[in-house]
């Protein structure tokens, strides 16, 4: 770390605003406490990034997965944050059966299973699943995510030195101050542009403490229910940390399968989600939007992504500034994200120009349509149906599990690739 140069903190800087929005929303909605989902998140990543041996340049945010599952846990009732604690750990321990299972099994036999005719379509699908969230943002005011948008296009193209760098920084800094011109102004009522006639509200700023209090934090407590509805959802979560290591390991050109293993990544992903959920945070997943960063940067150190670990956890404990970035209008964050989750999308095109797919074959055609068709139109999809077949409909499980479609996509092309013969 003794080489670190400012650049390197600014970078991780930018990585900090990719990920903080995902991060800050999964407790907001569930209603666990961002704060302490900041702190999680910074501690969780380092975790990965030691279990890893620092390798893997990724960063580990609130799952979207679990909140299902955790709303109906909570029953808005903060008092039944121990019991949820107590099911993101057993989350977090079925992480860590997974890796277990890997290690003896072998990396190579996993591998088979996820050659680019699998792989490739579901890197697209988590690209362009994301993209309905940018969109939304975007067009809570749509002149403004354009204006941010066009900067950093312009950046990334025209640019040199440092600026091509910290094209997503500069776009974010630009709309922000644009934003606050608007608002001084008294253009954005007039223009009628932003809800409420302001674009930023400083509100979160003055009603954050400065330092997290130590009431915040409470001890687990194992619950049934809870571990029986929130522990098979990392069964789902397992098949999408395939997908975004493997689109990690697309963005920066390296097999990650390989070196440090899949079994070590997930081995820091179930650690990083059981350190949460002891401290009260949500479960931990390597997130697509830093990945994003990564494929517009091209700078692949995973020290940018420990310094945005330890800027988290800054956050987390000093929330006075943790709610500057609160402020951050939402069109603002729908232009940088239309770029950021466009990338990811592209990676997976290339992966397919890379592995030189021949499309005259039927299998290949097959397997990539279903996983691009299941991936991107089931969504979130009930599995109730399977329980009432034996008569277990009314189990907690059987309510509140779900599976997404990118976790049935994969398996589909799992299974499409093990049984379709290779010369048809």
């Amino acid at each position: 770390m003794k080489d670190l140069t400012a650049k390197h903190f600014v970078l991780g800087f930018q990585h900090l605003f990719a990920m903080f929005g995902a991060t800050v929303l999964v407790p907001t909605l569930t209603g666990l406490n961002p704060s302490i989902a900041l702190l999680a998140a910074g501690l969780g990543t380092l975790v990965f990034h030691l279990i890893t041996g620092g390798k893997v340049p990724v960063f580990l945010g609130s799952s979207f997965a679990f909140i299902g599952g955790i709303m109906a846990l909570m029953d808005n009732n903060v008092q039944n944050i121990p019991i949820v604690q107590g099911g993101v750990i057993a989350a977090g321990l079925v992480y860590i059966l997974f890796s277990v299972i890997i290690y003896f099994v072998g990396t190579d036999r996993i591998k088979k299973l996820f050659p680019p005719v699998v792989t490739a379509p579901v890197i697209i699908v988590i690209g362009l699943n994301l993209s309905p969230s940018a969109i939304a943002n975007a067009s809570t005011c749509w002149p403004l995510a354009i204006l941010v948008l066009v900067v950093i296009i312009c950046v990334m193209c025209f640019s040199k030195g440092f600026f091509k760098l910290v094209p997503i920084l500069i776009g974010l800094a630009s709309g922000y101050l644009i934003a606050l011109l608007l608002d001084i102004t008294g253009l954005t009522a007039l223009w009628n542009l932003a809800e409420g006639g302001k674009f930023i509200d400083f509100k979160a700023i003055s009603e954050a403490g400065w330092i997290i209090s130590p009431s915040s934090f409470s001890l687990p407590k194992f619950d049934l229910t809870a571990i029986t509805m929130l522990a098979p959802i990392a069964l789902v979560t397992f098949m999408e940390h395939i997908g975004d290591i493997t689109t990690n390991g697309a963005v920066v050109g390296k097999d990650f399968y390989k070196d440090p293993g899949l079994h070590r990544t997930l081995l820091g992903d179930g650690i990083a989600t059981a350190v949460s959920g002891l401290i009260g945070g949500p479960p931990n997943t390597t997130y697509g939007e830093n990945t994003g960063v990564l494929a517009v940067t091209k700078m692949y150190d995973p020290r940018l992504l420990r310094i945005t670990a330890c800027y988290a956890i800054l956050l987390g404990i000093f929330a006075k500034f943790g709610a500057i970035l609160q402020t951050i209008p939402v069109a603002v964050m729908g232009g940088v994200s239309m770029v950021l989750f466009g990338m990811i999308a592209s990676v997976g095109l290339r992966s397919l120009c890379d592995a030189k797919l021949d499309f005259s074959h039927s299998r290949n055609l097959l397997i990539v349509a279903l996983v691009l068709v299941i991936g991107l139109g089931l969504g979130d999809a009930s599995v109730k149906w399977i329980f009432d077949l034996f008569g277990a409909g009314n189990l907690a499980i059987a309510q509140n599990l779900k599976l997404s479609g990118l976790f049935v996509a994969t398996v589909v092309g799992v299974i499409m690739n093990q049984i379709l013969p290779q010369e048809v």
